[in-house]
């Protein structure tokens, strides 16, 4: 009896110490457990503030994106002529190459335009008979015609200076309105810029990727509009397309930038790019910059065949960056072979001269001024 009472006793101190072992166990389990919790939480609080500075340094890329400066201009082929003798071509390489958007190929010169009505709309539908060419106030036999919507490479030159600020939703949402109007095929880049420009977005043909880092933008500091296409100008020497083309969204002059305007004409005149803008200026400008800027922006658009569109209301925004997208999938392409040829590399004049059919009232065409000869 006593033996029983003994086992018994022994079996029951034997189950209590495997229950205290047990919950001992499960105790340190949870302790366990609550350890590696605290230790997830701590590494995922620690990623999400890593990723909430991270999201502040990205506010204004241009702090931390460095860009290559461009080179400066060639020098002009009057710049390039000895005092007595000789004439060399400064600008041969842009537009002799065969996938210059203005170019001399075979003799052979292409000049895109768009034609507006006195309502400033887009006119489309015209035909060969409709468009008289002039080189150097001759007037030329068109060879080709086109009207094709062949895909573009467009460099986008946005405003990221402080005087944006008010304007910078707006103008971001009408940069979309461009892009996603445009032809699905195009490939962008965007050249953000204040006090310097830098490339914010690498060549791309997804809208997403434009957009997605758009809104990771603050406009503060100054405006080196000038540097900023300058840059642009420059970046479209690797574009993928024959077709290039700027569109700048800017409220005001400069202020900040080391080119000059004199090598940013001479820049854009030798090359092979067509320049548009969207100018969303004060009524009154307090400084002389803010004053040029509108000048600045029409001079260099016209220069190239594009244009220069005012805005009045920031609500306009959306429409007139959806007409520039229109203008550059509805361009005319003449070609012509120069009934006088001479390969001297000297800039030479061009004009188009419209013969609209009957009924129709006066319309304008816009097309870039000339090109340089390509030298032997």
């Amino acid at each position: 009896m006593g033996a029983k009472m003994e086992i018994n006793t022994r079996n029951r101190v034997d189950e209590g110490s495997r229950l205290r072992g047990s919950q001992s166990g499960r105790r340190i389990a949870r302790r366990a457990i609550w350890v590696v919790a605290t230790l997830l939480w701590v590494g995922l609080w620690a990623s999400a503030g890593s990723g909430v500075c991270g999201a502040q340094e990205q506010e204004n890329p241009l702090d931390v994106v460095h860009t290559p400066t461009p080179p400066p201009p060639p020098k002009t082929p009057e710049e390039k002529k000895p005092v007595i003798e000789g004439a060399a071509n400064a600008a041969a390489l842009a537009t002799s190459r065969r996938d210059a958007r203005i170019r001399v190929d075979v003799n052979l010169v292409l000049i895109p335009a768009t034609v507006t009505d006195p309502m400033n709309r887009l006119v489309t539908g015209l035909e060969k008979e409709n468009f008289e060419v002039y080189d150097n106030n001759i007037g030329q036999v068109i060879k080709s015609f086109s009207t094709q919507d062949a895909p573009v490479t467009i460099g986008v030159i946005f405003d990221l200076s402080g005087s944006m600020s008010s304007k910078f939703v707006r103008a971001r949402k009408a940069l979309s309105e461009f892009l996603r109007t445009s032809n699905p095929q195009d490939e962008f880049f965007v050249v953000g810029f204040n006090d310097r420009p830098a490339v914010i977005v690498d060549y791309t043909s997804d809208v997403d990727d434009v957009e997605a880092r758009m809104v990771m933008l603050k406009p503060e500091n100054r405006t080196a509009l000038i540097d900023a296409i300058y840059l642009g100008v420059d970046k479209l020497k690797q574009a993928k397309y024959e077709r290039k083309a700027l569109l700048i969204i800017s409220d005001g002059g400069d202020n900040r930038s080391r080119y000059t305007e004199g090598e940013l004409r001479r820049v854009v005149r030798e090359s092979d790019v067509q320049i548009y803008s969207i100018g969303i200026f004060d009524q009154y400008a307090p400084t002389t910059e803010e004053q040029l800027g509108p000048l600045l922006l029409t001079d260099i658009c016209d220069m190239t065949g594009g244009r220069m569109f005012r805005v009045s209301e920031l609500g306009d925004l959306g429409d007139i960056a959806s007409r520039i997208s229109a203008e550059l999938r509805n361009e005319y392409v003449i070609g012509y072979r120069p009934s006088e040829v001479k390969q001297d590399g000297n800039w030479r004049k061009l004009k188009i001269r419209l013969v609209p059919p009957p009924g129709l009232p006066n319309l304008t065409v816009h097309n870039r001024q000339g090109y340089y000869a390509p030298s032997q």
